[in-house]
């Protein structure tokens, strides 16, 4: 028997132990959001790829060099490769050869190529760096918006506690004859609408559990839960203008420094294109050998025997050195409908670097106006919610000596639940505009 018991309170134990959620700060969720993010995965393989191509467009400097061979049967009719003559045999043969170019001109195309790889190189880091912070600005919102309902949570908790204090006095009141029967059922009622609102509020942060999980992409099955940063409630310094924080993201944020690093990279483009137009100048080399079985030295010394494989493949060996000269004259178009693409481009990429100035503009505009805002908010909902307090602290005394009836105490008391979620809500929107503004003006959101 005690020995089923301990078995049943160790089992017990152990469940309780591994239901414990995990606890996680704001980093380690970053951290792991940024780590599974498809997107952030995504423009690292596009940098890869960058990469590659730059490395790619580097080689197009140093001289190309390839080999072949290898050994063949032919029978029936064939050339003598010695006599030229056609004859009818089984022949072996062997070919071997390797050659080498290098470009001498092609009017800056390899260097230009070269320089908008670099650039599509530096591009591709900053959109790492965008995706990054997009991923960390979404994961910040949900583990405030958690931390948020979190605090709801204890508000509703702390008002239902609170009316069933109120009844549970009633009871006693109304038992006594003080108070009315009336008294007690409307405490009642206010008791069971505070357990829906605690529901709801449980309900509510289970939500922004989910979205938070969906945010680091982790299965909505794992129990986790976050710890409240130390925020400090600051007014914002709002002496600087628009203007002045717009020049500040400007010259920080990725986005920008990607859409200028494409600016650059399609004007080396176009004049990689433009190359194309001009002739082409090369130098190449090469050596080769072979061996073939029907080949037969016509040599008295030799008295027409066998040439034998390497004396063949050293009599063969041959060199070659050439210059060639290619100069465009008509391709189709082609050259030139290129260059025309190319201007387009660069159109097209100085349009996107506008945009992304026009969008950040406007983005700081916003959260400019949207601290100032939040801030007159909380605020004001700071001294509501002192007044209310105020207000129900007089209303529970009077109702408590039989001057004031329950419905005044629930109104009380609803009017003061609203006012603390009111002002939860408030300060909450303030910190993430806070922060936000912060971001844009490069500084730490953690």
């Amino acid at each position: 028997m005690r020995l089923t018991l301990l078995t049943l309170l160790m089992g017990t134990g152990l469940a309780l132990f591994a239901q414990q959620p995990k606890i996680m700060t704001l980093q380690e969720c970053v951290d792991l959001a940024v780590q599974n993010n498809l997107n952030v995965q995504r423009s690292k393989l596009n940098l890869e790829t960058a990469e590659v191509n730059k490395m790619q467009a580097d080689f197009q400097r140093y001289p190309s060099l390839n080999a072949s061979g290898g050994p063949g049967f032919s029978w029936g009719r064939s050339i003598d490769p010695t006599s030229n003559q056609f004859i009818t045999q089984e022949i072996f043969s062997v070919n071997m050869n390797a050659n080498s170019g290098v470009t001498l001109y092609n009017a800056g195309r390899i260097n230009n190529s070269i320089k908008q790889n670099e650039r599509t190189v530096a591009a591709s880091e900053y959109d790492v760096t965008k995706s990054t912070n997009d991923v960390q600005l979404n994961v910040v919102t949900f583990y405030l918006n958690v931390i948020f309902n979190k605090e709801l949570l204890d508000n509703a908790r702390f008002q239902l506690e609170s009316s069933r204090n109120q009844l549970e006095r009633t009871k006693k009141l109304v038992a006594a004859g003080s108070l009315p029967r009336t008294n007690e059922l409307e405490l009642e009622s206010q008791v069971s609408t505070n357990e829906v609102n605690l529901i709801t509020a449980e309900n509510n942060l289970n939500l922004a559990k989910l979205s938070l999980k969906q945010a680091m992409l982790i299965p909505a099955s794992d129990d986790i839960d976050v710890i409240a940063p130390e925020v400090e409630i600051e007014q914002p310094d709002l002496a600087t203008s628009t203007d002045d924080l717009f020049a500040t993201a400007e010259n920080t944020m990725p986005e920008i420094k990607a859409a200028d690093f494409r600016v650059m990279s399609s004007e080396f483009a176009y004049r990689s294109a433009l190359s194309q137009k001009y002739p082409t100048l090369s130098l190449n080399a090469g050596v080769s050998t072979n061996y073939s079985s029907a080949a037969r030295r016509f040599d008295p010394s030799f008295d027409g025997s066998s040439w034998v494989f390497a004396e063949q493949l050293q009599d063969n060996f041959r060199q070659f050195v050439s210059m060639s000269l290619s100069i465009p004259i008509f391709n189709g178009h082609q050259a030139t409908a290129n260059v025309q693409r190319s201007k387009i481009n660069i159109q097209q990429s100085e349009i996107n670097a506008q945009e992304q100035r026009n969008n950040l503009r406007q983005t700081i505009e916003s959260a400019f106006n949207d601290v100032q805002a939040a801030s007159k908010s909380y605020s004001a909902a700071e001294k509501q919610v002192s007044s209310l307090e105020e207000t129900f602290r007089s209303v529970e005394n009077q109702f408590n000596n039989g001057a004031a009836n329950a419905t005044d105490l629930q109104v009380a008391q609803n009017n003061l639940y609203r006012a603390k979620s009111d002002l939860t809500r408030a300060k909450f929107d303030f910190i993430f505009k806070k922060k936000l503004l912060d971001f844009y003006q490069g500084k730490s959101i953690f």
